[in-house]
């Protein structure tokens, strides 16, 4: 046994549940198993809610929206084999999120494994590309030091981290310290770097603010606005980072990307500094979009991330700070206090640019009553559906203060990037650039979960709804008041709109028939609503997120028209060619 100071006679077991309760863990979500049930067993001594989930994609989705809404971990926990490779997407999910969710993988017994016994795999392999850690416990004696390491790089590399414990080593005996949490404060940069980047900022004519994620995981907004202030600079969000800056500040312009601003992007692109302000500029959020390729060629980049691999990655960047974007952020206003600045001189011009450019999108998205492709036209003449981009206004308009929004992958919930603001940080929860079908809901339970004073909403389109609706079990039985709107369009847009634009002979999978899916919730034990008049949308959310202190779930059903938005990418298909006779009529 170990002599070390501090060391307690406990089971492995214990030190893992003593390990969890130091972190400040309160909740873990999955599915009882036997592996792991002597850990389970003692969860309530700790002060540990178990939540038991209907899949355990669906529990790894929810230890992603625990982590984002609160900042801290999020956590899951699986039954060896086959439960343990249910939290394969969902954990993606996670990684392009830069969640800190620890899943705990029990892996067969050590003295049987490569044998092939009964749920049987191998798991770190499974998960080696998609997490920032992977902690093994080869031996019961270190299981509260590999625990506490997982937690640890969780935080520091901001991701999820797999702690994989064979099964029988939650038993015996051990001398285990529980160590206190270690977390590594982050630092502005480069002092070299700041200076340069200072001495664009304040040479900069049309200076632009490109605020990403990282001004959320830092806190940083305050001084992101401190900082446009100065410079009285416009700010976009990064695609799906609606939340990184206030959307009533006279300076927000809204979300670059797929279905963002036109504001935003005829404003970047007339920049001839960019302060890339904790992104990685991704290039999915950076395409064209509108019929406008907005990215400003010749303009000075500066990018700061926490992760040096980032810098310059996707985009040539003049300056890259290394930093965390709330402390760089700050260094940057005190090298530019009291410094003559040369957009002062033309200050009033570009503000009152600004305010034209996101005067005439906003005009032009309350004019935008219905998708305007030949299709759609004629499509939506003969529905008695709403128009799906009505439906999205009134959403916006009814939206709740402090609302926290998921949203699914699909074509609505994509139009939607065009209607989200947001206040606070922490309020817009999207799969990102893994972009995986059954996201929303399990995130917005998590979210809840995380913070239970927040209305949590998800965004869901009634494809992707079929492969999380199994979670109306959790929230019916937890008591998760979480709201649901279910685009009802009875299709899969998205491929949909690839097939009229590429394939236009037929709609082969596009197509689906679906039940009442408001009679479907109501089944489960939820509430379930049809809103198919524009005038009920707005009512419908309010009745439906006052239910939420109730602990109701509600499913609203809206019911749309086959109006199909742009495709996610004008570049990813091309128009088919055949050379076999019995094809040629397939072009």
């Amino acid at each position: 046994m170990s002599g070390k100071p501090g060391a307690q006679r406990m089971t492995p077991s214990e030190a893992l549940v003593e390990t969890l309760a130091a972190n400040g863990v309160t909740d873990v979500f999955g599915i009882v198993g036997s592996a792991y049930m002597d850990a389970l067993d003692i969860f309530p001594a700790a002060g540990i809610r178990f939540i038991p989930v209907a899949h355990e994609q669906g529990a790894a989705h929810m230890a992603d929206g625990y982590a984002r809404a609160s900042g801290r971990h999020g956590v899951c926990i699986a039954q060896n084999g086959p439960g343990v490779t249910n939290f394969v997407t969902a954990i993606a999910a996670a990684y392009w999120a830069h969640s800190p969710v620890v899943f705990i993988t029990p892996e067969t017994g050590s003295t049987t494994m490569g044998l092939g016994g009964f749920q049987e795999t191998e798991q770190l392999p499974i998960f080696s590309k998609i997490t920032r850690f992977q902690g093994h416990v080869n031996n019961p004696q270190r299981m509260a030091e590999i625990a506490a390491r997982c937690f640890d790089r969780a935080m520091l590399e901001r991701g999820p981290a797999q702690l994989n414990i064979p099964r029988d080593f939650f038993y015996g005996e051990c001398n285990a310290v529980i160590a206190p949490p270690m977390r590594i404060g982050r630092g502005p940069g480069d002092a070299r770097a700041l200076d340069e980047a200072a001495a664009l900022l304040a040479a900069a004519k049309f200076p632009v603010i490109l605020a990403g994620g990282g001004v959320i995981f830092a806190d940083g907004t305050q001084e992101a606005v401190q900082l446009a202030e100065l410079l009285h600079a416009p700010v976009c969000n990064s695609y799906l980072h609606n939340d990184s800056f206030p959307a009533s500040h006279p300076l927000w312009c809204g979300p670059l990307g797929y279905q963002g601003s036109k504001a935003a992007m005829k404003l970047i692109s007339q920049a001839d500094v960019v302060l890339a302000l904790g992104t990685r500029l991704g290039p999915f959020g950076t395409l064209p979009q509108h019929g406008l390729d907005y990215w400003p060629a010749s303009a000075k980049i500066i990018q700061v991330d926490v992760d040096a691999k980032m810098l310059g990655l996707v985009k040539p960047i003049s300056v890259g700070i290394n930093g965390d974007a709330k402390a760089a952020t700050a260094e940057l206003l005190v090298r530019l206090a009291g410094r003559e600045l040369a957009g002062r001189a033309n200050q009033a011009e570009r503000s009152q640019r600004i305010t034209a450019e996101k005067s005439a999108w906003e005009q032009e998205l309350g004019a935008w009553t219905h998708e305007r492709d030949p299709f759609s036209l004629a499509i939506a003449q003969g529905s008695k559906f709403m128009h799906p981009r009505q439906m999205l206004r009134e959403l916006e308009q009814a939206m709740p203060p402090g609302a926290m929004v998921s949203t699914d992958i699909g074509n609505v919930c994509s139009v939607a990037n065009s209607y989200l603001r947001f206040e606070q940080p922490r309020s817009l929860f999207a799969a990102m650039s893994f972009g995986n079908c059954g996201y929303a809901f399990p995130v917005a339970c998590g979210a809840k979960i995380a913070a239970p004073e927040r209305p949590a909403i998800a965004y869901v389109g009634d494809g992707a709804w079929g492969i999380s609706l199994n979670e109306l079990l959790t929230c019916a039985r937890e008591k998760i008041g979480v709201t649901v709107i279910v685009f009802n369009n009875g299709q899969w847009g998205a491929e949909k709109k690839n097939h009229v634009d590429f394939y236009p002979r037929g709609f082969i999978a596009g197509n689906r028939d679906s039940p009442s899916w408001a009679a479907v919730a109501q089944a489960f034990g939820c509430e379930g609503i049809t809103v198919d008049k524009l005038a009920d949308v707005g009512p419908a959310l309010q009745a439906a997120v006052q239910a939420q202190a109730a602990g109701k779930c509600t499913v609203l059903e809206m019911m749309l028209t086959q109006e199909l938005g742009d495709p996610f990418r004008r570049d990813a298909l091309s128009k088919p060619v055949r050379y076999l006779e019995k094809y040629r009529a397939y072009t």
